[in-house]
């Protein structure tokens, strides 16, 4: 049930993803899903289980006896990673996950994971603490983008005229856009996520290194 729950989303949408619709795909009637799951929330709450459970069987952590581990950013950002591409098979788990409203074992497993490995990286329970919360919703793969800028209209002199009162407006932002290696081209989302998510570990390893704590 969980896996015909999951192909529907992925085919129509989580908002699609109904009990009565579910029962369709399967031939059966709603009544009989009741069977197996109290309300749609809980099966959600299975279906994001299953997606993220899927996240460890392909990038797992692996912590000696002693706790001792690898470079402690390479297994996490391998985590995440993995994660990002899990989820992009499966749109709609980001809303899922965000409206989950309890965090359920197969959550909180990888959400350990990541701690431990920074614990075995030698960073302190402070360090951890902030960095969990630094890394937010990119823990799951994924972030929410900044708004986008306005869209210039399709008449040439219309067009112009807009530019060059955006220009003159936000002078930063039009300097960034024309001057710099990808101006013109859309954005690689995989490799901006992945290069914000490079900036936090290394930050957070230079904090560690430095004995940084929240009291000082």
């Amino acid at each position: 049930m969980v896996s015909a729950a999951i192909a529907l989303a992925d085919a129509r949408g989580l908002e699609a993803t109904t009990m009565r619709g579910l029962a369709d795909v399967l031939q059966v009637t709603p009544m009989a899903l009741y069977k197996h799951v109290a309300h749609r929330e809980q099966l959600i709450d299975e279906m994001v289980d299953r997606v993220v459970g899927d996240i460890g069987d392909s990038a797992p952590l692996t912590v000696g006896a002693n706790g001792a581990t690898g470079d402690w950013r390479a297994a996490v950002r391998g985590r995440i990673l993995a994660a990002r591409g899990i989820l992009s098979r499966h749109p709609w788990a980001q809303n899922a996950i965000e409206t989950r409203t309890t965090a359920s074992s197969v959550v909180l497993a990888h959400m350990d994971a990541l701690m431990a490995a920074m614990f075995a990286g030698g960073l302190s329970a402070d360090l951890v603490h902030h960095g969990m919360h630094a890394l937010s919703t990119r823990m799951w793969g994924f972030t929410r983008d900044v708004m986008p800028t306005p869209t210039a209209p399709d008449d040439p002199e219309e067009r112009a005229v807009a530019l060059d009162a955006f220009v003159s407006a936000y002078p930063a932002i039009a300097r960034m856009m024309t001057t710099s290696p990808h101006a013109g081209a859309a954005c690689d989302d995989d490799e901006e996520f992945a290069f914000a998510l490079d900036l936090l570990l290394d930050g957070l390893q230079r904090r560690h290194e430095e004995g940084w704590s929240s009291s000082s």
